[in-house]
């Protein structure tokens, strides 16, 4: 069997080859160090290219399984994947451990000011009557209650703030009070002081929201998008930041990446921008390695117990 990482790891290609000894590991920068003979001859592919296309895949004939490190698949050519019966895992939870830390960092960010205080700070200004607003009784509202959304509920839980979330059927999910489904999104944003996207990009997702959901929250809103920026078209989020319809908006992630330098977000004064980094983590690679290697052992004992296994018809 022969697995081709997409992806050089530094000691864990050792620690691989050392525990699985009877199967072939090729380790390399990505699809272009992929001859076209040994693509045909790989059964695994682990790591992450964004490059990787149905061309790339159609010449893969004996691929039976994608371990894709990173959370996101929408870039994946699903249908061939789902078509050609190729299991396709992901690194879902593995990156929620840093993105609930942004996600944190973003809100305590914004509401005790520290964007003014480093203004203050280049124009050495000494305003020691500046005064932060707490995040305690603050109501935030997750749209998506993945991992994500539960690992950062569960630091908003500690700050003594309000905890709901939005899904497809509104079930329960741990550490979140309240749960509403998707259809009465409009009528809970209202409720929200905090918005943070976490959902990854499905048909269903693609300019979920629209004005009238920006019009519906409080003028004091924050909102912050680490999931997809194809969750609203980016006209429409801008012309409600010109507009003031919320307070600030905090974005990771953008309908069209890498953002260009003429992109008329870079001036608006009401929004913070990262770029697209929130995911990132020097113990990625590590924690994405250890769960293939947990799933290789299952995957060649015919076992069912394979961690985060996506759909690719539905995109997650």
């Amino acid at each position: 069997m022969k697995v081709v990482s997409l992806k050089r790891l530094g000691d864990l290609e050792y620690q691989l080859i050392e525990r699985f000894p009877n199967i072939e590991f090729i380790f390399t920068k990505g699809i272009d160090e992929i001859s076209k003979l040994e693509k045909s001859t790989i059964d695994i592919l682990i790591g992450h290219d964004s490059n990787i296309d149905e061309v790339f895949l159609s010449e893969c004939t004996n691929l039976k399984w994608i371990a894709w490190y990173a959370t996101g698949v929408n870039k994946l050519p699903l249908k061939y994947i789902s078509e050609n019966n190729i299991l396709l895992t992901n690194g879902k939870g593995i990156h929620a451990k840093q993105m609930a830390e942004f996600i944190t960092a973003f809100i305590l960010d914004d509401y005790k000011k520290m964007r003014l205080s480093y203004e203050n700070q280049l124009n050495k200004i000494y305003d020691s009557k500046l005064t932060a607003n707490r995040v305690n009784n603050q109501t935030i509202l997750f749209i998506g209650t993945g991992s994500i959304a539960q690992r950062t509920a569960n630091v908003a839980q500690a700050l003594d703030m309000k905890v709901l979330g939005i899904n497809t059927t509104g079930h329960k999910v741990k550490g979140i009070a309240n749960t509403y489904g998707l259809n009465e999104l409009i009528n809970i944003l209202p409720e929200a002081d905090i918005i943070v996207n976490t959902l990854p990009e499905t048909e269903h997702t693609i300019h979920l929201l629209d004005r009238d959901h920006f019009v519906s929250m409080k003028d004091t809103a924050l909102f912050i998008n680490v999931g997809r920026g194809s969750v609203v078209k980016e006209k429409t989020l801008i012309k409600a930041l010109e507009d003031n319809l919320i307070r600030h908006a905090y974005l990771d992630v953008f309908e069209t990446e890498p953002l260009s330098e003429d992109n008329e977000l870079y001036n608006l004064n009401n929004v913070t921008i990262t770029a697209h980094i929130t995911g990132n983590g020097k113990e990625n690679f590590q924690e994405a390695t250890e769960l293939f290697s947990k799933n290789l052992v299952n995957f060649l004992n015919n076992s069912n117990l394979i961690e985060n296994e996506v759909d690719a018809k539905l995109g997650y």
